[in-house]
């Protein structure tokens, strides 16, 4: 036999899940002759593509690695003195290991089945009440995607709380000691919701007589200096204008709170406690404030509640802003946080403690006030009286000649024309220092001595103003004070992860959402030294590999939607969507089109759509669907042609929400545009497309896409993710630009997130994914998706009707079963269904959307035949059980679905009571054995935990007060 030495592994058997001989018995199931004749069957002729995409031959893993190392190596990681929000941190090896690395924690779904997610619930509450004791508040969310959209929601529901004098207010004031990244973000916030920003010294700024509603400042601020805020809050107040603060986690360990100096809302980046730069992200932010605001708090609220066995459980609590509720009526567009990120900080605090981190605090303030003695004997003036980490040095004409001496050392300072700024971290030690004042004693032709610095340590003291030095006690709860050890640490992260269902279990079949391999040799990159510790400011000279990531991915992003150029800064889907409408709005502004606010959008929208449209300046108009799903286009085309002179914008998904490939497309985009409007199209289903057809080919201008599904970023249990935005050639212009960074794009909008290429870390897991799958993979992969979709609606549609269909009768990469007659015929819900498959080891798929009372199914390219066929068991073996119910062999009430999920403490339990066996309960099929994922709580009581609201960890003795141990 001849040997082929030409013959590579191609990484795209890896991640595609059937086989060749499977995809040929699932193409009986399906009823087609080939792949190809399927896809013929499901999207439109006239939009497919004629081209294969332009990209790069595929690379093996092996090879992509090797690649990606000298990438990556181009990358010069200096010594950082920056600061500006943006910290050195160390992640402990416990929490590296376990947690970012770990696919137990970055693959699990969004816990909206709060039963198979405990774990991760736990740690998000950890998180919530490191924060309110931090910051001195008492309440805060599970986090937000990072400070300066932070900050944006703090102007938003400051500017909805308005009340007394500033009930009409429309000024907003920021202190000009905020980072510029944060007041850049505000620009693009503002300005579309008729807010005024202010911008001066908050401490020489009069106030009376002012149309100010809200005031936001930093602290310390961006110069590092500290001031007590206690009399200005006062007086502020007085003129009923409320404050926010953007604060520092670790000074809060040394300095008196916002929140004990009065302030309305305290917010910030969590990035410091253990969380790499990652050239900018992604860092968890966090947001506290008062309890009366709670109604009015942005994002996720983790509460405290009871299963069905009267045992404590978490939930997801305040969900007042989720878009699927509030559609056009919201005044917010979050859909996700960051749940990996906030759960690593939290981690890092129970790590450490508070002891800990307050000695992690006393050492950079003490190595910062080293310096600045040092700098004192040397005859430097250092501005700032009090400070905690930074120091403003007055440098004069010898600014230049200290940034030549630092860049030689590769030492990087912060910089302005007369100024250095030196900010201290974590990571900086005794020898570090001793460098950075090398460099301002050769200015002066001097030189620093061992034992001048062994002087030197003997002067530093803690000795802040009484009024800023923090007396308040945090971090008190056992969670805080028992793992320090890093046996104790690994066992509770072990406790916790085994709490949450991933894909290390079983398929999440999640419609809409696509939870799909995220491939080891994707994820590997991302703790690299390279990629994880560089600064988002760091001088271009530095960042050589991360820009040839970026222009490739751009490139590559490009030809996959046919649009002319690519943003990569918006770090969340809805972000995208944000940034692609402000682009379009300020397209009809360059034009003289300032009337063109009309925001046309399908009923069967995912709510972010209508909520970023309103937060772009928009007046939503709703269009109608009709029996099949699709846009009413007769409707559409009186809607556009009513609001011909004001239309801005259709936002249309495709395939549709509904999981279909529809039609009249073309024709949709045409009406759009003949009326002077822009077609931005939501790529949550970006999936169905790659390779086939594209956002262009249809006829979209803007398109957003969710790196964290088509590309394979990980949910991370409910965050990172990225959403970056294609655009057509005239709206490139308008791309968003920074405060900081040069971009591309410098006379775009205004940044739309805080870093400039937002979540830069983790576009090296979508750049390793286009690398490893090329072109003919990445068309493979979206085939794929549609045909395992075809394949599980074939097998269910006998017990469960599929609710829509394109004009072949084949669905897209997603199809929507409905189950609304169970709850007519035998009072079962799609709830306890989804309750139900947690006993068969199970996440449910999407429940309830777009129609209440279905579930949308999406299986991707990933998942093999056999755990789709284990998948279908399931739903047809709880079709058997419901059919039980109706033939009236199980009881209607006490029955398998609506006492699921079962525990292993109840099939225990010596007082089993119910009417079917202990086996049928917990172990429902054979294969059910192999592999069991037991719930580690009963259903949750959704109401108790209304009625008795708490959001952070209480002490342990207290539970058995607050909770029934019995119902």
């Amino acid at each position: 036999m001849k040997i082929n030495l030409n013959n590579k592994e191609q990484f795209q058997s890896r991640h595609i899940g059937p086989s060749h001989d499977e995809i040929a018995s699932m193409l009986k199931v399906v009823g087609a002759d080939s792949i190809e004749q399927l896809i013929d069957q499901t999207i439109p002729d006239k939009i497919r593509l004629a081209n294969r995409l332009d990209l790069p031959e595929a690379k093996s893993e092996y090879q992509f690695l090797k690649d990606f190392r000298a990438v990556a190596e181009k990358n010069k990681i200096y010594k950082t003195y920056i600061g500006l929000g943006y910290y050195n941190c160390i992640t402990p090896g416990v929490i590296l290991r376990n947690i970012l690395e770990n696919p137990g924690w970055y693959t699990a779904y969004t816990p909206y089945q709060a039963e198979i997610a405990q774990g991760r619930l736990e740690a998000l509450l950890n998180f919530q009440t490191m924060i309110v004791e931090l910051t001195g508040m008492e309440i805060a969310n599970a986090s937000l995607l990072d400070e300066g959209t932070a900050a944006a929601e703090a102007m938003t529901l400051l500017y909805n709380v308005r009340s007394g004098k500033a009930k009409d207010a429309k000024v907003f004031f920021v202190s000009d000691g905020c980072f510029p990244q944060t007041i850049d973000v505000l620009k693009s916030r503002a300005e579309p919701l008729g807010i005024e920003l202010l911008i001066g010294n908050a401490n020489t700024f009069d106030f009376a007589n002012k149309d100010i509603f809200g005031v936001l400042l930093q602290f310390p601020d961006a110069n590092g200096a500290v001031y007590d805020y206690k009399h200005f809050i006062d007086k502020i107040h007085e003129l009923d204008i409320l404050v926010a603060v953007a604060a520092d986690l670790y000074s809060l360990t040394l300095l008196t709170p916002p929140g004990e100096k009065g302030a309305d809302i305290v917010l910030g980046s969590s990035q410091r406690f253990g969380v790499p730069m990652g050239f900018g992200g992604p860092h968890a932010a966090f947001f506290a404030t008062r309890e009366k605001f709670k109604r009015h708090l942005p994002g996720r609220v983790i509460g405290v509640s009871i299963d069905s066995h009267g045992n404590r459980a978490y939930r997801m609590a305040l969900q007042t802003r989720e878009q699927h509720i509030k559609r056009e009526k919201a005044t917010s567009n979050i859909c996700t946080a960051q749940v990996l990120l906030s759960v690593i900080a939290s981690s890092y605090a129970v790590y450490h403690g508070p002891e800990g981190l307050k000695n992690i605090a006393l050492r950079i303030h003490g190595l910062a006030k080293a310096i600045s003695i040092a700098l004192n004997d040397l005859g430097y003036n250092q501005f700032n009286k009090n400070f905690f980490d930074t120091l403003k040095i007055e440098t004069g004409a010898n600014t230049a000649r200290i940034k030549q001496l630092a860049d030689r050392d590769s030492i990087n300072l912060r910089y302005s024309n007369t100024e250095v700024f030196v900010t201290v971290d974590e990571t900086t030690s005794l020898e570090d220092i001793k460098s950075v004042l090398a460099i301002f004693a050769e200015v002066r032709h001097m030189a620093i001595k061992e034992e001048s610095i062994q002087e030197l340590l003997q002067k530093v003291e803690l000795n802040f103003p009484s009024g800023l030095l923090r007396t308040s006690a945090y971090l008190t709860h056992p969670v805080f004070n028992s793992y320090h050890s890093e046996h104790e640490m690994l066992r509770y992260l072990k406790s916790l992860e085994n709490k949450d269902l991933s894909l290390t279990h079983s398929m999440i079949p999640l419609g809409s959402c696509t939870m799909k391999l995220n491939a080891t040799a994707e994820m590997a990159p991302v703790t690299w030294n390279e990629i994880g510790n560089l600064h988002p400011f760091a001088p271009k000279g530095q960042t050589e590999g991360y820009s040839q990531i970026f222009n490739d991915l751009e490139n590559w992003l490009c030809s996959i939607t046919g649009f002319a150029a690519v943003s990569l800064q918006p770090n969340s889907g809805a972000q995208g969507e944000y940034a692609g409408l402000m682009v379009i709005r300020e397209y009809h502004k360059s034009r003289g089109h300032l009337q063109r606010n009309i925001a046309l959008i399908p009923s069967s929208a995912h709510g972010t759509n209508p909520a970023s449209a309103v937060m772009a300046g928009m007046k939503v108009v709703i269009v109608k669907c009709d029996e099949k799903g699709s846009i009413e286009i007769e409707d559409l085309r009186q809607k556009a042609e009513l609001y011909k002179d004001t239309l801005s914008a259709l936002l249309v998904t495709y395939p549709s929400t509904h999981g279909v490939f529809e039609e009249g497309i073309n024709e949709i985009c045409e009406i759009i545009h003949s009326h002077g409007g822009q077609v931005y199209m939501d790529g949550a289903n970006m999936n169905a497309q790659v390779g086939l057809t594209c956002p262009a080919a249809i006829g979209a201008d803007v398109c957003h896409l969710n790196l964290h599904k088509t590309f394979c970023i990980p949910h991370g249990g409910g965050g990172p993710g990225m959403g970056p935005i294609g655009v057509a050639s005239h709206l490139v212009p308008f791309l968003p630009s920074h405060a900081v960074v040069k971009t591309k794009m410098d006379k775009g909008i205004h940044a739309v997130s805080s870093a400039p290429w937002g979540s830069a870390s983790i576009l090296v897991i979508s750049y390793a994914y286009i690398s490893m799958m090329g072109a003919e993979g990445l068309k493979r992969a979206t085939e794929l998706a549609i045909f395992n979709a075809n394949y599980m609606k074939a097998r269910l549609e006998d017990h469960y009707p599929a609710l829509y269909s394109g004009m072949n009768g084949r669905c897209a990469h997603e199809f929507i079963i409905d189950c609304r007659s169970f709850k007519h015929s035998v009072g079962i819900e799609v709830e306890d269904i989804a309750k139900r498959l947690m006993d068969y080891g199970f996440h449910a798929p999407t429940v309830s959307f777009p129609v209440p009372g279905t579930m949308m199914i999406e299986p991707t390219e990933s998942e093999s035949k056999d755990e789709m066929d284990r998948f279908c068991e399931a739903m047809i073996a709880i079709r058997e059980e419901i059919r039980e119910i109706e033939n009236g062999v199980a009881d209607k009430l006490n029955n398998a679905l609506k006492n699921a999920p079962h525990t292993a403490a109840f099939a225990l339990s010596d007082g089993w009571d119910k009417p079917y066996s202990r086996q049928k309960a917990v172990y429902p099929l054979p294969w059910v054995r192999n592999n069991k994922f037991w719930p580690s709580v009963g259903r949750i009581d959704n109401a108790y935990g209304d009625r008795n609201l708490i959001c952070s960890c209480i002490p342990v003795e207290e539970y058995a007060k607050e909770v029934p141990q019995e119902l």
